[in-house]
């Protein structure tokens, strides 16, 4: 209570007059971080304009991605007949192809990661809290798998299964977990001693609740940051499988199809080979030039 008027008075103005401080939550923070990277905003509107190209450019454009204009067969680019990019030795449109493998190798490259991130998740964060021999029977398993040379078994699979396009998927997601489940695993490894796991086991939490609902939330800052370096070694792997025969087939393309494609005939129409190689060069790129900004915005003591 106030002795006096004159006391509840300066009070009231004291309140009135200081500013309110508001915290910043780290996203926030690693938001303000990231944005101040010009080379990481730049990648990202270069990858954003790559990618709105490749979904809407195909249904926009007059041509479709399958039809052959026999009267422009191995034409090199122009305004004639809008092929922009020129066309292949079928006659049909570069530009449109371009943006339709774009559209395949940038979905190979979500699904994939998704789905090997998610597996990586769940693997390092099993292995790294139950610990003991669990962690080194799970930890040894993905030593062998580091030992099985990818290429082989996606030549068995693909020999076996055949072409699909979820097969593509499912071939590159098997060898793509294993670098997210050890830095998974590393990380729970120091949180599973923290005090918010010791009260949640104290409590009686379930074991699988303290590891998808207490440790997983709290690694998503480099889960974030590994994605974001995932993403292009996927859709690089896919593209070294197409260029190779083993990935996305006829009649559908990507931009190891073109590039392979354009490798047989690079000598007569050059243009078949570089525009299908600087859209994949462009997205690996900005991927990276991502990665290393979501890194620094995450993690500023680690520049």
């Amino acid at each position: 209570m106030f002795n006096n008027k004159d006391d509840a008075l300066v009070a009231t103005l004291d309140t009135a007059l200081t500013p309110e401080i508001h915290g910043r939550s780290l996203w926030y923070a690693a938001r303000l971080r990231f944005s101040a990277n010009r080379a990481a905003v730049a990648s990202l509107l270069l990858l954003g304009l790559i990618t709105l190209a490749c979904v809407v450019g195909p249904w926009l454009l007059p041509h479709a991605f399958d039809s052959a204009d026999w009267d422009a067969m191995s034409q090199p680019p122009t305004f004639k007949n809008m092929h922009w990019f020129g066309t292949d030795e079928s006659g049909r449109d570069l530009l449109v192809r371009s943006l339709m493998g774009g559209r395949i190798s940038l979905m190979v490259g979500l699904m994939a990661t998704l789905s090997s991130v998610s597996l990586g998740i769940a693997w390092g964060a099993t292995a790294g809290f139950l610990g003991g021999k669990v962690d080194a029977v799970m930890m040894r398993i993905v030593d062998m798998m580091y030992a099985v040379p990818y290429l082989l078994i996606a030549i068995l699979m693909v020999t076996l299964l055949g072409r699909a396009f979820y097969l593509v998927v499912i071939t590159i997601t098997v060898f793509s977990w294993m670098d997210m489940a050890r830095v998974v695993r590393g990380q729970t490894l120091s949180l599973r001693s923290k005090e918010f796991v010791e009260a949640a086991r104290a409590i009686g939490v379930p074991t699988r609740r303290i590891i998808f609902q207490h440790i997983v939330p709290n690694l998503l800052g480099i889960v974030v940051i590994y994605t974001t370096v995932t993403v292009p070694g996927v859709i690089l792997t896919e593209s070294v499988l197409s260029f190779l025969g083993l990935g996305i087939q006829e009649p559908m393309t990507s931009w190891g199809v073109l590039i392979h494609d354009g490798a047989q005939v690079m000598e007569i129409s050059p243009w078949i080979l570089i525009f299908p190689s600087l859209l994949l060069s462009s997205a690996l790129y900005c991927f990276n030039y991502i990665g290393d900004g979501m890194r620094d915005a995450l993690d500023p003591k680690d520049r």
